[in-house]
């Protein structure tokens, strides 16, 4: 046997990771409870998950959820940015709004 090349058992289905499970529930809580402390606990724990799931052999399951948790902290990272920047946006367009208005 060649020792570059680890033997992976096909057979046996892996128990899946639970950081992997705690990514994917922390990105849907992220989109409905709690969304700053529910988007960083995503992305941490999706990036360890990503982390446990790809090591040479793989001891546990669960990229797919590790991902979607991943994905999700992004998209909620930005929606804070665009949230952000359109409230910038407005209070700047009221403050030209009651500048010009009291040239006026």
């Amino acid at each position: 046997m060649n020792e570059n090349n680890p033997q992976v058992n096909y057979g046996v289905q892996l128990p899946t990771s639970t950081l992997a499970i705690v990514s994917m529930i922390a990105g849907i809580t992220g989109f409905t409870i709690f969304p700053a402390i529910g988007t960083i606990v995503a992305l941490i724990t999706g990036y360890a998950a990503r982390k446990e799931t790809r090591a040479v052999p793989p001891q546990v399951s669960g990229d797919g959820l590790a991902t979607a948790g991943i994905i999700m902290g992004w998209v909620q990272v930005g929606l804070t940015v665009f949230g952000i920047c359109i409230a910038a946006a407005f209070f700047l367009f009221s403050i030209g709004i009651a500048g010009w208005s009291m040239n006026q």
